[in-house]
């Protein structure tokens, strides 16, 4: 069944509905990072790091988990959801919230820092299938066994209206921007911008980022309809293998433009944001920036807020960002 998007005052509801659940994240400039921007290429930007690494869960995800079950509750048999790690970290503490059984599917060999902390929560953890999309299907299949609420990753509109709330804060603390760069999974982080700036800052052009060895999100954007495409990136919060119909609806009216970056320059732009701006961004988390610094003519002159969504990074991929070459502070 179609999903009715949130509206604006979805999104205002969830805000108050959140007061005092979720952290008002800062919106932070570094000077050392427009230099990086600048020595990329996209001369005389000037970039705001929206935190959500910093947000409970360590991404956006827990605005969305949070909204959805404060707004709807949960059955009794709880709620089922599947997740790379970010989103499951969010079911799995907004689910303890509430009080409700929380059953996460996660792909086999998942991040380990994202599964430690799911279990941490309290959720029981799934492990199957390779990738997300097999995961997916586990999660449904145990859902309808256990007459559970299966939680889909981008499909609900309570969760994109939670989520909305951050851009509704950055663009409350910073005034004027000219593009908001946000990554996109399942496009949900996405999906929201296009809302919240769609009502109330039209002159902001949303620019969508997803990974090259991910594009699913990309290709349905691009072409219109709903594809599935193969799984080949590192970054497992862009990991996801098919559009989702209720998110690329507002993509679709939304994104002034949608970016491909490759795992390499995921890595670059986390170790600019370890260098420059003292911030620690898992591969999703750091892909707004490394759109910057990959199509640097597309933002230069620009006043740019770019998103770091999630801050859960492993200890093998900190060493690969910290040990990757072609992005530095300029002395």
């Amino acid at each position: 069944m179609d999903q009715q998007p949130p509206t604006p005052s979805d999104v205002l509801a969830a805000r108050h509905r959140l007061a005092g659940h979720v952290v008002r994240t800062p919106a932070t400039a570094y000077p050392a990072l427009d230099d990086v921007a600048h020595a990329a290429g996209a001369h005389d930007t000037r970039l705001v790091v929206k935190h959500e690494n910093l947000q409970r869960t360590g991404s956006f995800k827990a605005r969305g988990a949070l909204n959805l079950l404060l707004h709807q509750g949960a059955p009794p048999a709880g709620i089922v959801g599947y997740s790379t790690g970010n989103h499951a970290q969010a079911l799995a503490h907004a689910a303890r919230q509430v009080g409700a059984p929380c059953t996460i599917v996660m792909p086999q060999a998942p991040n380990p820092v994202k599964e430690r902390a799911v279990r941490a929560l309290g959720a029981d953890v799934v492990l199957h299938g390779a990738d997300l999309t097999t995961a997916a299907a586990h999660a449904a299949h145990l859902a309808a066994a256990r007459d559970a609420r299966l939680v889909s990753a981008a499909d609900e509109p309570d969760l994109v209206a939670g989520v909305a709330t951050a851009t509704l804060e950055l663009l409350e603390d910073t005034g004027h921007l000219d593009v908001l760069v946000v990554p996109v999974g399942g496009g949900s982080g996405a999906a929201a911008a296009c809302l919240v700036t769609s009502a109330f800052a039209p002159h902001v052009d949303v620019v969508g980022v997803q990974a090259t060895g991910a594009p699913a999100a990309h290709d349905s954007w691009r072409t219109g309809h709903l594809v599935t495409r193969p799984i080949r990136t590192r970054a497992e919060g862009l990991a996801t293998g098919r559009g989702f119909a209720l998110t690329q609806g507002l993509m679709r009216t939304g994104l002034a433009d949608f970016l491909l970056v490759d795992d390499d320059a995921i890595s670059r732009a986390q170790h600019a944001y370890l260098t420059a701006a003292r911030t620690v961004a898992e591969g999703a988390g750091a892909a707004a920036l490394a759109a910057v610094l990959t199509h640097p003519d597309r933002f230069a002159g620009r006043r740019v807020g770019v998103v770091c969504s999630g801050g859960n990074a492993s200890p093998d991929e900190l060493l690969r960002a910290l040990t990757s070459t072609g992005t530095a502070v300029p002395a």
